[in-house]
């Protein structure tokens, strides 16, 4: 009888005492947060990768040989276009010009001379008193005169010509790279870039884009869905979006064989010069008159071997797994082409926490979209 008490006890205690199940049912639900499907306006966009191309870039040279006496202007600065970005030292050019300048005035002296003779002849045959044969000789003494005049007025205009490369000015406003040499370095035509200069101001974005992209945007373009100006967006490496749209201003008339795209070329303003020649970018054509389409915050959408799901928040407050087609991603939103519908509730936060079938406690997000 004694053994038989405290087993009845235990037996008691077990009955009276919670199980795993009811402990679970006990729980209170995971709070999960939940944004609601909905029907947006969607701008049809497609994403490529670019690269920022100079408008203008030059390497200037000498054109002239000499020592370089000036090198006034920072590696790296913007300049304005005609500002003095080597000077060499012109003395050798300047008397060279000089002593054309001085043979000019002793010709043209010559030629006055021969002038003179030439009338003085024409008046003796008109009178009669000299042969024409010496006039002929005036005249071509004379022209003789005027012939090395003009080919001395053409190297004094080579000379001069010389003497301007002295002075070597940007062609255009644009941006200096590292000088190749200083103050005292001699130099000529075959001394190879002094200094790059790079128009950054406005940019080029150079974009190879499918055909049959190209082909479906231009015809958005003819119905007045789309437009060239301001189409195109950039994301930079940093991923910062660049503050200025782009306008396309040329598309090749080539495709490329092997990739089927066409080259596309677009126009940015630059003023801060946050674009660089040669940097890699991410464009984003987008076309101009949206679309009423349904979707859901991008973070609801997940994906696994099967491809992508939502946890959809049934009316029971119950998790349910959909699986979804899923369309273009436009500033954080995911359309959605089948799976869920209009104001159906999918989570947003929380997703580690839940599984399907369990029971919830769903707060919607604040705007209710996520």
């Amino acid at each position: 009888m004694r053994l038989l008490a405290p087993l009845a006890g235990l037996a008691l205690a077990a009955l009276l005492s919670p199980g795993p199940a009811r402990a679970q049912q006990q729980a209170p639900a995971p709070a999960v947060t939940v944004a609601l499907a909905e029907t947006t306006d969607i701008s049809e966009q497609a994403v490529f990768t670019g690269r920022a191309v100079a408008q203008q870039k030059v390497d200037i040279r000498a054109r002239v040989s000499g020592f370089v006496e000036e090198r006034p202007f920072v590696e790296g600065a913007p300049v304005e276009e005609g500002a003095l970005l080597f000077r060499i030292e012109d003395a050798a050019y300047r008397a060279s010009l000089a002593q054309i300048e001085a043979s000019i005035a002793s010709a043209e002296a010559e030629r006055k001379l021969a002038e003179i003779e030439r009338d003085r002849q024409a008046t003796l045959v008109q009178r009669q008193a000299a042969a024409q044969a010496v006039l002929d000789v005036a005249e071509a003494n004379l022209a003789k005169a005027v012939a090395a005049i003009e080919q001395l007025e053409a190297q004094r205009d080579r000379a001069a010509l010389d003497l301007s490369y002295t002075r070597i000015t940007a062609p255009f406003p644009g941006t200096t790279g590292l000088a190749a040499v200083d103050v005292g370095a001699l130099v000529s035509p075959d001394s190879g870039p002094l200094v790059t200069l790079t128009r950054i101001d406005p940019m080029t974005v150079e974009f190879p884009i499918p055909e049959r992209l190209t082909l479906e945007f231009n015809a958005r373009v003819a119905k007045g869905e789309a437009s060239r100006i301001g189409a195109v967006r950039l994301t930079l490496a940093d991923g910062s979006e660049y503050p200025h749209p782009g306008d396309i201003d040329f598309a090749d008339a080539r495709v490329a064989q092997g990739t089927d795209t066409i080259l596309v070329r677009a126009v940015f303003p630059n003023p801060e010069g946050r674009l660089r020649d040669g940097a890699l970018v991410r464009g984003t054509l987008r076309a101009e008159t949206p679309q009423k389409l349904l979707t859901v915050p991008s973070r609801a959408v997940s994906r696994d071997l099967q491809g992508f799901f939502a946890l959809v928040v049934n009316p029971e407050g119950v998790v349910e797994q959909r699986r979804v087609g899923v369309g273009q991603t436009v500033d954080g939103r995911t359309v959605i082409e089948q799976g869920v519908t209009e104001g159906e509730q999918v989570i947003v936060e929380g997703l580690n926490k839940v599984r399907p079938g369990m029971k919830v406690d769903a707060a919607l997000a604040a705007g209710g979209n996520g």
